[in-house]
C-alpha cells in the first residue's frame, strides 16, 4: 500500500488534507477553544510548533462556505451539535505577520500594509455588496486600493485596517468576525534588529488596539507568537487577554507531538525500531502537564528515513532561527557562576532561574536574567517539570538542542584560540616535536578556560567529538598545515590527520573520552587504535617520513597525552642508464 506523504514545510490545513499527507489529528483544539476562549487568546510556543498549521485549521473550520470534506474521520466530527452550530459560519480574518520584514520602518509599514490589504481583497464580494453603502465601499477602496503595485492605504487607514474590515464583513454576512493574526510577535523582533522599534511599537499597538479593544463586530481573536510581549509594549488598555503559554495546562497537547502520536507514526511508516533515536533528539519539552516532540524535526527526521533508512539524527531546527540569545549567554561566561550553570545545562541536568514571560524586545539583552527568559520562550530550554510559580527548573531538551549550545561553544572557542596567537604557537610547536607533556600542560589550560562537558547526559561518543572539535578549533588556524577530519558522519569525526608543508612530517590524532582513573589507559587504547586500523597509511602514502602517533585522553579539564613516534623508510631513484629507471627501495640497509 502506497503511504501517505509527509507534510515537510506544509503548515496549510487545506493543503495537506486535500492533497493526503499525513496528518496529526489536532482538531479537538477547536472544540477546547469554543468551550474555554476568551474574547482575545494569545497561544506562545517556540517556533515550528505547529502554531501555523493549528491557526489555518481554525480558518478552514470556522470560515463561512468552508469544505466541510476536509475534516472527514477528524476528531472534531464527533462533536455532531458543535459542528452544526460552528462549522462554516463565521467570517474569518486571518492574517500572518511572518513577512513584516525590512531595513527601514517606511519598509516594514509596507509589508504590513501588503498583508492586510491582500487579506482585505480575499473578500472580493464585500466590492458589491448589497449591503454595504457607498460609505462602507469608499472604506474597502482604501483598504484595497493599489498604486505602482503598492497599497496606498494611510497611515491612518493602516491602524483602522482590521476594525474596519471585521466591520465591513459583519455587516455584509450579518455575523461577527473571527479574527486570526499568526506570528504577531515577529514585526516587533525584526524592528528591534533593524533599529525601528520605537515606530513598530507603536504602529502595531494602534492595529491591535482597534480591531482587539471594545470592537463590536468580533467574535473572538486567536493570536499566536513566541514570546508574550508586555501589554505596556502593544496590548495596553486590553482587558479581553487570554494568554496560554509554555506553562499553561490547558491546550498543552496541541503544539507539539505526543509520544503517542510519534510512535503511530513510526509505526505508520514502519520505523518503529528508529523511537529511542526520534526521542533523544527531538523529545523533552514540557508545555503545561504534557511532553511533547518538535514536529518539525520528527516529520522531517521520518521523511528522510522513508529514503534512507540508516540516516542518523540530525539538526533540523537549527535552520529554522537564529542562535543569538545561545551565543549571548556562552559569551558572558567569563562569570564562573554562569559558566558552571552552562555546565550543568550541556550535562543534562537543570538550573532554577525566575522567568520573566512578559517582556518587551528592547529589555531582553538588558541583562542576562532575561536571557534566560528569552531562551525558555523559544525553546532552547524547557522547564524540566510542571510549576505553579514563574521561578522554573530549565534544562535543556533534547540531544538536537544540546548540539547547538555545544556548537556554539565550540564556535566560540575558535575565536578566542584564533586571538590567542602566542599559546597556539606553543602548542603547535610543541605537538611538532613530539613533548607530550608540554601538549598536555597547554591542551589542560585551554579546557580549563573553556565550557566543558560533563559525565551525567552525553554519550560518550559525543563527549570525544566535542573534544575533536576543541582541538581542530586550536589547529585550524595554523599556517602551513593542512588539517583532516578522517570518517565525518553527523555526529562528529573518529580521527584528526595533519600533514605539515614542507616537513614531511605527519600527526596524527586519536582523541578519548575517559573515565575518571583510566587517562593512561585509555590513551594507550588510542595509539593501539591508531595502528590497529591503519590510520597512518594515507600519511606514508602522501610521502611523510616522520609520523607522530598521539592518543589523548579527556575527562572533564583533565587531559593525558601519550605519543609514539614513526620513522619512515625513504623512497628514491637510482641507477639512471640509457633511459631505464631502476627502482631501488632501501630498508634498513638491504636492497629490495
Amino acid at each position: 500500500m502506497t503511504k501517505k506523504r509527509l507534510p515537510v514545510g506544509i503548515d496549510s490545513f487545506e493543503k495537506i488534507r486535500s492533497l493526503d499527507f499525513y496528518y496529526v489529528d489536532k482538531t479537538r483544539m477547536i472544540r477546547d477553544l469554543l468551550f474555554k476562549w476568551g474574547e482575545v487568546n494569545l497561544f506562545t510556543r517556540p517556533r515550528r510548533f505547529g502554531k501555523t498549521l493549528n491557526m489555518s485549521m481554525l480558518k478552514a473550520f470556522f470560515e463561512v462556505d468552508c469544505d466541510r470534506s476536509l475534516f472527514d474521520g477528524l476528531e472534531i466530527t464527533k462533536e455532531t451539535e458543535l459542528c452544526n452550530n460552528y462549522m462554516g459560519q463565521f467570517p474569518v480574518i486571518s492574517v500572518s505577520l511572518k513577512s513584516v520584514d525590512g531595513m527601514s520602518y517606511q519598509s516594514a509599514r509596507a509589508a504590513l500594509s501588503r498583508v492586510i490589504g491582500n487579506e482585505a481583497r480575499r473578500f472580493s464580494c464585500l466590492s458589491d455588496s448589497e449591503r454595504l453603502d457607498s460609505g462602507d465601499q469608499k472604506m474597502y477602496r482604501a483598504l484595497t486600493d493599489i498604486k505602482d503595485g503598492m497599497f496606498t492605504m494611510s497611515d491612518e487607514m493602516l491602524c483602522d485596517s482590521l476594525r474596519t474590515l471585521s466591520q465591513l464583513l459583519a455587516k455584509h454576512y450579518g455575523k461577527n468576525v473571527i479574527l486570526l493574526i499568526d506570528e504577531y510577535d515577529v514585526p516587533l523582533d525584526k524592528a528591534f534588529h533593524g533599529g525601528y522599534y520605537t515606530e513598530m511599537v507603536s504602529l502595531i499597538r494602534n492595529v491591535f488596539g482597534n480591531a482587539l479593544k471594545t470592537n463590536p463586530d468580533l467574535y473572538f481573536a486567536v493570536l499566536t507568537g513566541c514570546l508574550r510581549v508586555a501589554k505596556e509594549s502593544i496590548f495596553t488598555g486590553l482587558n479581553n487577554l487570554k494568554v496560554f503559554s509554555g506553562t499553561s495546562a490547558r491546550f498543552d497537547e496541541y503544539f507539539g507531538f505526543t509520544d503517542r502520536e510519534v510512535r503511530d507514526m513510526l509505526e505508520y511508516y514502519g520505523l518503529e525500531d528508529r523511537y529511542e533515536a526520534v526521542k533523544n533528539w527531538y523529545d523533552g519539552y514540557r508545555f503545561g502537564n504534557t511532553d511533547v516532540y518538535c514536529p518539525w524535526d520528527v516529520i522531517s527526521y521520518c521523511d528522510e528515513l522513508t529514503d534512507a533508512e540508516k540516516t542518523e539524527p540530525k539538526n533540523y531546527w537549527v535552520n529554522t532561527s537564529g542562535n543569538d540569545a545561545v551565543r549571548y549567554l556562552i559569551g558572558r561566561a567569563g562569570n564562573e557562576v554562569l559558566k558552571s550553570e552552562i555546565e550543568t545545562l550541556v550535562a543534562g541536568e537543570t538550573v532554577e532561574k525566575e522567568i520573566h514571560e512578559e517582556l518587551t524586545y528592547n529589555e531582553i539583552y538588558s541583562s542576562v536574567d532575561n536571557v534566560w527568559s528569552l531562551l525558555y520562550m523559544t525553546g532552547y530550554l524547557t522547564q524540566h517539570e510542571s510549576s505553579a510559580g514563574s521561578r522554573l527548573r530549565l534544562c535543556i531538551p533534547n540531544m538536537e538542542i544540546r548540539s547547538i549550545f555545544t556548537g556554539q561553544i565550540l564556535s566560540m572557542f575558535k575565536e578566542t584560540a584564533a586571538a590567542d596567537g602566542e599559546r597556539l604557537g606553543a602548542f603547535c610547536s610543541a605537538l611538532e616535536s613530539g613533548d607530550a607533556a608540554e601538549v598536555e600542560r597547554i591542551f589542560t589550560s585551554y579546557l580549563e578556560k573553556t565550557i566543558s562537558i560533563r559525565d551525567t547526559f552525553a554519550r560518550k561518543p559525543t563527549k570525544e567529538n566535542f573534544y575533536h572539535g576543541i582541538l581542530l578549533g586550536i589547529l585550524g588556524y595554523k599556517d602551513g598545515w593542512t588539517v583532516k577530519s578522517n570518517k565525518e558522519s553527523g555526529n562528529g569525526y573518529s580521527d584528526i590527520l595533519v600533514r605539515i608543508e614542507d616537513e614531511d612530517t605527519g600527526i596524527i590524532i586519536e582523541v578519548k573520552y575517559a573515565e575518571k582513573g583510566s587517562l593512561e589507559t585509555v590513551c594507550r587504547d588510542a595509539l593501539a587504535q591508531i595502528d590497529r586500523n591503519g590510520y597512518v597509511d594515507e600519511l606514508r602514502q602522501e610521502g611523510c617520513h616522520v609520523i607522530l602517533k598521539y592518543g589523548i585522553a579527556c575527562s572533564r579539564k583533565v587531559c593525558r597525552v601519550v605519543v609514539d613516534k614513526e620513522h619512515c623508510p625513504s623512497v628514491y631513484l637510482a641507477n639512471v642508464d640509457l633511459g631505464e629507471i631502476d627502482l631501488e627501495r632501501k630498508v634498513d640497509g638491504r636492497t629490495i
